[in-house]
């Protein structure tokens, strides 16, 4: 009986080991993607006072990207709004279509990041400065190109500056362009929105810093 035993736990032992040995050959890969799930790769907001308050997100364009790409700003600003929304815990975001409405009523452009916390009782407001917005390399590439400054107001301290950052040139697809008979302008359009709010959003809530290195990838599908 004693021997039958010993014979089964050599068998289990040499089983363990086996299992071991492939598992650290292959399981890399398996490793890697069970610590994303679980959120390791991902690092803390640069800027962490959205929690637990009233935000209104503004993006005013520059002259020239207002004529260019009219609803840029707009559709930035909401998609920006929706990453807040979902990411940054007890957020709560004003109304983006009020605030693309108190925009518009202003079509001139003669306002500020303050005056729009102060009309919709925020806390803080995210303002967008859209320094630049083109969706083309040349005639026939989609190639995006994007550049930003992100002014944080804290309404609570009478509007003070709590956060100022000048975003690094976006470019994307970041290693050259997608013919432009291969997807319709709306649909690269879209897609370029998702990236630039997703590099804007990050500044507020945990994210993964390798994730933008996927996009290449992502933007030839």
């Amino acid at each position: 009986m004693s021997r039958r035993i010993a014979d089964r736990s050599l068998l289990l032992a040499f089983l363990f080991t086996a299992g071991f040995v492939v598992c650290s050959a292959g399981c890399t890969a398996a490793l890697s993607t069970a610590m994303y799930l679980m959120g390791a790769n991902e690092i803390d907001a640069e800027y962490k006072g959205f929690r637990s308050k009233k935000i209104a997100v503004v993006c005013r364009p520059v002259a020239t990207v207002a004529f260019r790409e009219t609803g840029a700003a707009h559709e930035l600003a909401r998609e920006v709004n929706r990453l807040l929304a979902e990411r940054v815990a007890k957020i709560e975001m004003v109304d983006q279509q009020k605030v693309a409405a108190w925009i518009d009523e202003r079509y001139d452009g003669d306002y500020s990041f303050t005056e729009a916390g102060e009309a919709f009782g925020a806390d803080m407001v995210l303002g967008i400065e859209l320094q630049e917005f083109n969706l083309y390399m040349g005639q026939t590439l989609y190639q995006g190109t994007a550049n930003a400054r992100l002014v944080v107001h804290d309404m609570n301290e009478g509007g003070r500056v709590v956060f100022d950052r000048e975003l690094p040139q976006i470019t994307w697809p970041p290693n050259g362009g997608i013919e432009t008979s291969d997807r319709q302008e709306s649909q690269f359009r879209r897609q370029f929105i998702r990236v630039v709010s997703d590099h804007v959003g990050r500044y507020f809530y945990r994210h993964d810093p390798t994730a933008y290195f996927a996009l290449d990838a992502a933007a030839m599908k």
